[in-house]
């Protein structure tokens, strides 16, 4: 028999907002129970690795916050998600961690769930303004180790730069002078374009190429590029309608 120490805590019923109760997953009462880690068995059609230094990263995690994550096992223990955290809760040398039995899965579908576990948090995505603020949100609070997000320092650093770029980008295109067909015109005779493979020569009707420029990067999702530079259309922009409206205000 496992030694197990059983929790108070169960995922049952869910109260939906207006005081209903919400639908159950098919699953009876789910519930915390606490086993030695050494008690657990791995999968052995689990086909995802971790590295030594992914297990270093969920070692220093458990460290800090604790074994917040419980492991799912089967009635018979063997792991069907949490190889990673057993793994650095051995290296760690936890005598016991929290674990949920998924009594209510057929064999096969444990083998799926194993597959289902890592793949769809694979394919999830980042809001990358999000959470270049929330990164900033740390390092004001002082947070004193960062990396146990899961990135590292070089890693953080691109998020941050790539946020303040962009920011400062949409901030100057936002204070842009209009120009309109009598407006002053962003090209200027002789400019030549970088759009993708294509070349755009400016020639004596200025605003017209605007409009292609711009056409092109809405039609594209890019920004186009003034040949023997490396400035965006958006940058060239705000040096000459900028510099136009400061001379407008001084006449």
């Amino acid at each position: 028999m496992i030694p197990m120490r059983s929790s108070p805590h169960k995922v049952g019923t869910i109260a939906a907002a207006d005081g209903a109760a919400a639908p159950r997953a098919s699953a009876a009462d789910l519930q915390i129970a606490y086993v030695a880690p050494k008690q657990l068995r791995p999968s052995p059609t689990n086909a995802r690795k971790h590295s030594k230094k992914q297990l270093q990263q969920i070692a220093c995690s458990i460290e800090r916050f604790g074994f917040l994550n419980p492991v799912l096992v089967s009635d018979d223990f063997e792991i069907i998600a949490g190889h990673g955290r057993v793994e650095a809760a051995k290296a760690l040398g936890l005598r016991e961690v929290p674990t949920v039995r998924l009594s209510n899965l057929s064999a096969a579908e444990r083998r799926a769930y194993v597959i289902a576990d890592n793949r769809l948090a694979e394919r999830a995505g980042w809001d990358r303004e999000l959470l270049a603020s929330e990164l900033r949100e740390l390092l004001d609070l002082q947070f004193d180790d960062l990396e146990l997000t899961g990135f590292s320092l070089d890693q953080i650093d691109v998020i941050l730069d790539d946020a303040v770029e962009k920011k400062a980008k949409e901030t100057a295109e936002d204070q842009l002078p209009t120009n309109g067909p009598q407006g002053p015109a962003v090209s200027q005779m002789g400019d030549r374009w970088m759009l993708g493979p294509h070349r755009l020569l400016c020639g004596d009707t200025p605003q017209d190429c605007d409009v292609i420029v711009r056409h092109w990067q809405q039609f594209a999702g890019k920004s186009a590029r003034l040949a023997g530079s490396a400035l965006t259309f958006a940058e060239v922009a705000a040096k000459r309608l900028t510099r136009s409206s400061r001379s407008s205000n001084k006449a």
